[in-house]
């Protein structure tokens, strides 16, 4: 279990500093701010309108805001160590002749489109060969080694998932050992909602990946009139595994998705896949017992086993095999690509052209060789200083959100003294992981860029497997050095700042301290506010599920995050489908995100007056350092939507759309209603303020 979104870092330096020099120091902020606009009425628009207004979306995004623009800093700096790394010449490292030769074979689009599908007949031929149902345990176990299913460490966005999922992750009830995880998958789209909604979006998505599922048929040789029988076929057989599958809301309870059971209590819940002999196939024999998450679904997926044919059962792993193969990046011929980006890209995001080769080709070494390519970016764009400055401004924020815990007037004595325990049990991971794998079994050749990806994912099944029944290695990380992210992991019971979020503009030595603390202190008590929300609660100091609440303080939370849920449910974004029907935020799937925003915004603007010491401070661009705080924080979401990736994010996303982590978190705080003088009634004065922590 892993918290993940896109949280801006900066780092630290002294108040000392912003009185040295403060009238010197310029503000990012000032550009974005659209005066027109007063800040109690619409803050967002207030911090962001002139940002919005200037950066509009890229044709190849369906999104684009200030982080898009660190995404691009970093990305140009990848493909410049890339470029170097490719070159065979050259004296590269084990890391860059890796990474560099894969990327060469990404990029030659020529070599491509001439091997054309030879690369896949192969695995299309055995899919043929299959003579049974029984055979289905072996075929699931060799698709998973090929990289279809979404355990690899750092599994690409859409990732798709054969039959089921299979990984490896701490045990909830004993965080201190890996066991085998057994998980729902098998659908194409992005939701399992999509394939059951009646809404009219979510039946026009299912008509256009009808359609695009035939079309890739088409690709592969088939008649109009078989590719379009199959494409049915395969959406039948997802819909039946989509209708036994949880809501990503329902799943938000780690009770909810611990099922520990012995390999024959999953072999009883579906006695028609052989689970044994799936295990003994993709290389883990001595199973002994795993986390089935969701018990239905194997009870379903069994089902549709005995409901379909066995040619059904064919033709849906052979959608899966080039589904899989053209979402690993452009590694197949340019029209699979094509075709792959009309309906993924066009319809489900609205974004309006690809990016360009080069940037697939960094995404899908990234989604691979992710710790390679974090060592050149490393080399690049991070040193020691960041580090150490980073460190500072963490301890500052858990100082805040110490005191934060002990001045709450809801929670008694006992389960204070026990959210201490847990307080005192983070630990923090700052740039880069200490250990960085090496892929031994990865064999990567400039010729056949598809083998590449298979390869790496077979070593990292291997790295898997290898790990299981072992004691946990703190060490490791679940996101690369360069990706411009943060989480915080409830069962290692630790923050995390990969060195790519870790840049200019969100750091830098011409922002004052009170935008660095709205901007990156925000999410620094973001992340350490994960420990204590509605799912990193349930967690305690060790990282094991475990009611550590009296029974009183556990109902005063509930009651305050219904308030939260309340808040974020009456939030819209418009349907492209039905724009007389705007689409409300889910605010039971957002509630474990937007409780950390509010949370950490509100740690950091108590660390940042614990540093101003109550001096009277100057004004920067006019504003007083509580105003900059909350600016900083607003101009950490300045982001322009697509109305397509706004209603995807709005239906399937635990993060709430940009907008309404800055107007959900200021409308609850009466320090912003302080600081710039809103007055009762005003939008941004919330009727009911929500407060946890």
């Amino acid at each position: 279990m892993r918290r993940t979104g896109l949280l801006l870092l900066l780092v630290a330096f002294a108040s000392a500093a912003f009185a040295q020099d403060s009238a010197a120091k310029t503000s990012f902020v000032s550009e974005n701010i659209d005066k027109t606009v007063e800040p109690c009425v619409d803050f967002y628009q207030f911090a962001c309108g002139n940002w919005l207004a200037k950066h509009p979306i890229p044709a190849d995004r369906a999104t684009y805001g200030v982080g898009g623009m660190v995404f691009d800093q970093n990305l140009d700096a990848l493909h410049e160590a890339l470029e170097v790394a490719a070159n065979p010449t050259t004296k590269r490292s084990p890391a860059e002749r890796r990474v560099g030769d894969y990327y060469a074979a990404c990029m030659d689009e020529r070599g491509i489109n001439t091997a054309g599908l030879s690369p896949l007949q192969p695995e299309l031929a055995r899919i043929n060969a299959l003579s049974t149902k029984a055979g289905l345990a072996a075929q699931i176990a060799h698709m998973h080694a090929l990289g279809m299913r979404d355990g690899t460490q750092f599994a690409q966005s859409g990732r798709a998932k054969s039959l089921f999922d299979f990984t490896a992750g701490l045990d909830d009830k004993d965080a201190k050992k890996l066991i085998p995880i057994v998980d729902a998958g098998g659908i194409g789209l992005p939701d399992r909602d999509m394939y059951v909604d009646d809404d009219a979006r979510s039946k026009a998505l299912r008509e256009g990946y009808v359609k695009h599922v035939e079309n890739m048929f088409k690709l592969l040789g088939e008649t109009p009139e078989k590719a379009a029988a199959d494409a049915k076929t395969v959406m039948a057989i997802e819909t039946d595994l989509a209708k036994v599958s949880m809501t990503r809301t329902d799943r938000r309870d780690p009770n909810s998705i611990y099922h520990k059971m012995a390999v024959k209590e999953l072999q009883a819940l579906a006695p028609d896949f052989n689970w044994k002999a799936y295990f003994t196939a993709v290389g883990e024999p001595a199973t002994q017992s795993a986390n089935v998450r969701e018990p239905n679904f194997v009870k379903g997926m069994n089902a549709a086993i005995q409901a379909h044919p066995l040619d059904h059962w064919k033709t849906y792993l052979k959608w899966h095999l080039v589904h899989a193969s053209v979402a690993a990046g452009p590694l197949l011929p340019t029209k699979f690509v094509d075709e792959n980006f009309d309906f993924y890209g066009k319809q489900l995001t609205g974004a309006k052209q690809m990016r360009p080769r080069w940037k697939r080709c960094i995404a899908s070494a990234d989604a691979s060789l992710g710790e390679d390519l974090g060592i050149l970016f490393l080399e690049k764009k991070f040193g020691p200083e960041s580090k150490q400055r980073m460190d500072t401004m963490v301890a500052n924020l858990e100082k805040a959100l110490a005191n934060d815990i002990q001045s709450l007037d809801w929670m008694g004595a006992e389960t204070k003294k026990a959210a201490m325990v847990k307080f005192h049990g983070i630990t923090n991971k700052i740039g880069y992981p200490e250990h960085p794998r090496t892929y031994p079994f990865a064999v990567i050749r400039r010729t056949i860029p598809l083998a590449n990806w298979w390869s790496v994912a077979g070593d990292d099944l291997k790295w898997t497997l290898a790990r299981i029944h072992k004691p946990a290695n703190k060490s490791e990380w679940q996101m690369t050095a360069d990706t411009l992210n943060a989480y915080y992991d409830p069962q290692m019971n630790n923050i995390n700042f990969p060195a790519g979020i870790l840049q200019p503009p969100y750091f830098s030595k011409d922002n004052d301290d009170a935008i660095n603390y709205g901007a990156i202190g925000g999410v620094i008590g973001h992340e350490l506010t994960h420990g204590f929300d509605d799912q990193g609660a349930q967690y305690d100091a060790e990282g094991n599920l475990r009611d550590w609440w009296t029974p009183e303080d556990e109902q005063k939370f509930k009651e305050r995050a219904s308030c939260i849920v309340d808040e974020y449910n009456t939030f819209t974004v418009k349907d492209p489908a039905n724009p007389d029907k705007p689409i409300h935020l889910n605010g039971k799937l957002t509630l474990g995100e937007n409780a950390a925003d509010n949370g950490g915004l509100r740690i950091a603007y108590n660390a940042l007056e614990d540093s101003l010491g109550g001096k009277e401070q100057p004004l920067i661009d006019g504003f007083t350092p509580e105003q900059r705080v909350f600016l900083g924080w607003g101009t950490v979401w300045c982001n322009n939507y697509r109305d397509q990736a706004a209603a995807l994010q709005a239906k399937t996303n635990e993060h709430s759309v940009s907008k309404y982590r800055v107007l959900g978190v200021v409308q609850n705080m009466p320090e912003f209603q302080k600081a710039f003088s809103c007055k009762a009634g005003q939008p941004m004065v919330a009727a009911k303020a929500c407060r946890i922590w």
